[in-house]
């Protein structure tokens, strides 16, 4: 046990200004250090199990004398009850800290998963409309909320109110929230099972998406009414036009014909390659470009300062661009939509095969075992394809004979 050294007193404890410690008496090891720089705390020394051992008791002021001497008898009676005092400490601090580093809002959880996630995100659009759906119905319900304290409840106030009228914008948010707590619970900012899940948990309380909002496909243009229509559509001026143009010919999104640039055609071999980063699927495609829509690149001006095959006042053009010139036309069908008149006339009115059709669509292959093995991107097949296309909208349909009943007087 170590000895009990003079007992002093507050006043005599605030005149002691030499560096080294100085045992205050009272408790059994309590001392007072005092720092070269003038620094003074509370030191006890005490033997703990076989080791001698300093434990700090605080800084001297804010800790007084008497407090000290409380303090230091505390710690004796763990020693005495075989506990180690300064190893209680120690994890208790532990404790604190990885509470704090667990505190994470909501809204601090989804920022660092979305800049996570940027690098996979195509543009920032993406980011945008996580942002501004997350800003709008998710933040001013949990957004201060600690990311380990979000309840099932919680979720059912954000999606109540949107679920019935905005059902596809209400499974985007949910989602989107059932990706952030994923990565809080995986990070270890939360221990408990996801309240945002669907499968097993939200989808015994939300009727099905389909059944409260049905799909709504794009409008598309009859397959007999393209003839007619393409012969209006070649006669219409403006970008927007000749953009609508090519992405009739080839069959492509209009982000893909409005980003287009001249540095991904090859009029040569009669190709328009897309890069990777401007595809859905993440993978560079290859349109095979028929002659009407070489002819039409050819007759396009290139504007100087810009590699835009399309270019707009402020960079590409926009979609409305494409749509407005539909409306001018009276055209009751969408841009997208006429992908899908490509494809229905491929299936109904030609002998190419369906693989063909979906490859060029660029649509990606569902049979993992099937992608893995595909190689090639069946171009003269679709080369033949195109030519068919691109001949079917600039021809008039043949007109078919009508069958007289001949009778013999």
């Amino acid at each position: 046990m170590a000895k009990k050294a003079a007992e002093l007193t507050a006043l005599a404890v605030k005149t002691l200004n030499k560096p080294g410690l100085h045992f205050v008496g009272g408790v059994a090891g309590l001392a007072l250090q005092v720092l070269p720089t003038g620094g003074r705390s509370w030191i006890l020394r005490a033997t703990v199990g076989e080791r001698r051992r300093d434990m700090g008791l605080g800084g001297y002021p804010d800790v007084p004398l008497a407090a000290a001497r409380d303090a230091a008898r505390s710690a004796r009676e763990l020693i005495r009850s075989g506990i180690d005092p300064i190893g209680q400490a120690q994890k208790a601090r532990s404790t604190l800290r990885a509470n704090a580093a667990k505190a994470m809002t909501f809204r601090e959880a989804a920022e660092a998963y979305m800049s996570g996630q940027a690098a996979a995100w195509k543009n920032a659009k993406h980011r945008g409309q996580w942002t501004s759906t997350l800003q709008t119905y998710v933040y001013p319900i949990i957004g201060e909320i600690g990311v380990a304290e979000v309840e099932a409840a919680h979720i059912h106030r954000i999606l109540d109110p949107i679920w019935p009228t905005k059902t596809e914008t209400a499974n985007r948010v949910r989602n989107r929230i059932e990706l952030i707590i994923d990565w809080a619970i995986a990070r270890t900012y939360r221990s408990t099972s996801n309240p945002a899940r669907w499968k097993g948990h939200l989808d015994k309380i939300f009727p099905k998406r389909r059944k409260v909002a049905p799909t709504v496909h794009h409008k598309a243009l009859p397959i007999d009414d393209m003839f007619a229509f393409m012969g209006r559509l070649k006669d219409a001026e403006g970008t927007g036009a000749r953009a609508l143009e090519l992405a009739i010919l080839t069959a492509a999104r209009s982000g893909e014909v409005r980003g287009m640039t001249w540095s991904e055609v090859d009029l040569v071999h009669r190709q328009w390659i897309i890069p990777k980063e401007r595809m859905k699927a993440s993978r560079e495609h290859r349109v095979p470009l028929s002659a009407p829509a070489v002819a039409l690149l050819k007759s396009l001006p290139k504007m100087g300062g810009s590699d835009l095959v399309f270019p707009g006042m402020r960079g590409k053009i926009s979609d409305a661009t494409m749509r407005a010139v539909l409306q001018r036309m009276g055209v009751n069908a969408t841009t997208h939509g006429f992908r899908s008149t490509f494809r229905d006339w491929a299936a109904e009115r030609t002998n190419h095969s369906s693989e063909v059709g979906e490859m060029a669509l660029a649509h990606t292959i569902p049979n993992k075992s099937e992608a893995a093995y595909r190689r090639g991107d069946l171009m003269e097949k679709r080369r033949r394809l195109a030519e068919d296309w691109a001949k079917f909208c600039y021809s008039r349909p043949s007109v078919s004979g009508q069958v007289v009943e001949l009778r013999r007087p």
